[in-house]
């Protein structure tokens, strides 16, 4: 039996690495509009908490409300068309996710990205692997990460109960998320945050590979109470 009943994942810098496309995405837009441009490691730092956010943290600091719009618009219609142009699967994170469907276990994906890419990704990138799959909606009320509320939803769609839920991310938001939730949270060193980033946050459990949490999730290896570096 999977020491665990059910695994919600982030998704950015969780199971894909879509951290090029969104720096080249953001880039587009500023540049369409005349603004500076960001590294990627800008762009690291940036992401995160939605794309409105990832927006307003690059636009200039006396960007009008009016420009700030007409960039968030610009990049989405620039991601839309290339949010896989250089995106991908972190190594052994499909053979992880066959794993736990073999296991039985059911699997969410909840993201502060924008449902029209989150859907369009998990679609192309893992068919069939997902039970319930939910990107940044807050027009239906549906209020993003760090709130617990895409967790809830997940949960309902997948007819699932908190009991046994573990939560998978990468970064500080997600920590935040876990807690919200009140589960478990295993934090992954391979994404957008670094360990030391992810200790201040306040993780206690890091993992280094897919196969790492591989073991935590289906109950090879025990899940300490402190942090674990493989």
């Amino acid at each position: 039996m999977p020491a665990y009943r059910t695994a919600v994942f982030d998704l950015d810098g969780t199971l894909l690495d879509t951290l090029e496309d969104l720096h080249l995405s953001t880039n587009a837009a500023l540049a369409a509009h005349g603004m500076p441009t960001h590294t990627i490691d800008d762009v690291r730092r940036f992401v995160g908490n939605g794309i409105k956010l990832l927006i307003h943290r690059a636009v200039p600091a006396n960007t009008t409300k009016a420009e700030e719009d007409a960039v968030f618009e610009a990049f989405c219609e620039h991601y839309a068309a290339h949010c896989e142009d250089h995106t991908g699967p972190y190594p052994g994170i499909r053979n992880l996710l066959a794993h736990l469907r073999k296991a039985g276990m059911p699997l969410a994906v909840v993201s502060n990205k924008g449902d029209f890419a989150v859907q369009e990704l998990i679609a192309r990138q893992f068919p069939g692997a997902f039970d319930a799959v939910l990107g940044e909606n807050e027009a239906a009320g549906i209020r993003r990460k760090p709130w617990p509320d895409m967790v809830h939803v997940a949960l309902e769609r997948m007819g699932a109960s908190k009991d046994g839920l573990v939560y998978i991310g990468d970064s500080e938001v997600d920590i935040q998320t876990a807690a919200n939730v009140d589960c478990p949270c295993v934090s992954c060193s391979w994404g957008f945050r670094s360990v030391e980033q992810l200790l201040e946050a306040g993780a206690t459990t890091i993992v280094d590979t897919p196969e790492e949490l591989e073991r935590i999730l289906l109950g090879n290896a025990p899940m300490p109470s402190d942090q674990t570096l493989a």
